[in-house]
């Protein structure tokens, strides 16, 4: 059976009580689905609460960033070492931290291989700008993140992380990736991962995609081959939204007799 994954990547909002009224919200309206898999990623200050506050059977937590050493002299940072009895993942490389705080491809790299270290499923965001697809230069903008991001992890670990491409140039935007745009991207992640760490691991990992998802695209992506989920940013912080998101995937896989 093919498990689904959707991530609500919260980002920088909501305050502790309103991330606790939000997930007091989803608990109403999500039921616990064997095979989807619900993860909240909010921000930092609320992940303890947070932790002691969720449904466990209905949802799992991620942090939204995390720093790559474990302990020592880093003033207001907070490792994945200190995170690995809160969450079962961890988001990595999203394309805001690349571009907006200019984390480069060997902080990504040393963030993917802590959080595995730390027991920790990274989530690793992978993706291309406007300017680099116009240009012919998609695949091999995914090639340096994946080849940089996954290269101290052994096929085993790759085997169990997940992958996300998130276009940024689809992020909070009017411009909707189509399904043949998705196909061809996920086609090269796992082709890619086949080639340097064999079949195994190619099948094994699971992709998800990002990029102005909503309820009304679930279906279509799903149908999209390799495709095992979403991250989900701005519908995420509706609550009726991010339900129709998780009904609908449910929906598809009713449709496709995937359901439990």
């Amino acid at each position: 059976m093919r498990k689904i994954l959707i991530v609500a990547n919260w980002k920088m909002n909501l305050n502790a009580s309103q991330a606790s009224l939000l997930v007091h919200r989803l608990h109403e309206r999500i039921p616990a689905r064997r095979n989807i898999e619900v993860v909240l990623a909010p921000s930092m200050l609320v992940l303890q609460p947070m932790s002691m506050q969720i449904d466990r059977r209905k949802f799992r937590l991620a942090s939204q960033n995390a720093y790559f050493v474990d302990q020592g002299a880093f003033t207001g940072e907070v490792s994945f070492t200190m995170l690995r009895d809160l969450v079962h993942y961890g988001i990595v490389g999203h394309s805001e931290r690349r571009h907006i705080f200019d984390e480069d491809l060997d902080m990504i790299r040393d963030k993917v291989a802590a959080a595995v270290r730390n027991e920790i499923t990274p989530i690793l965001c992978v993706g291309e700008t406007k300017h680099e697809r116009g240009e012919g230069e998609t695949k091999q903008v995914l090639h340096d993140q994946l080849m940089s991001g996954l290269s101290n992890l052994t096929a085993n670990e790759v085997r169990d992380i997940v992958i996300a491409y998130e276009p940024v140039w689809a992020i909070g935007s009017d411009h909707i990736a189509k399904p043949a745009q998705i196909e061809d991207v996920v086609s090269y992640i796992r082709n890619y991962v086949n080639d340097v760490y064999g079949p195994k691991a190619a099948k094994g990992l699971r992709v998800l995609y990002g990029g102005s998802v909503m309820p009304e695209v679930i279906h279509g992506y799903l149908s999209i081959p390799g495709i095992d989920g979403f991250l989900v940013g701005h519908d995420s912080l509706n609550y009726h939204d991010f339900a129709s998101i998780v009904a609908s995937a449910h929906s598809w896989q009713r449709e496709k007799g995937e359901e439990e």
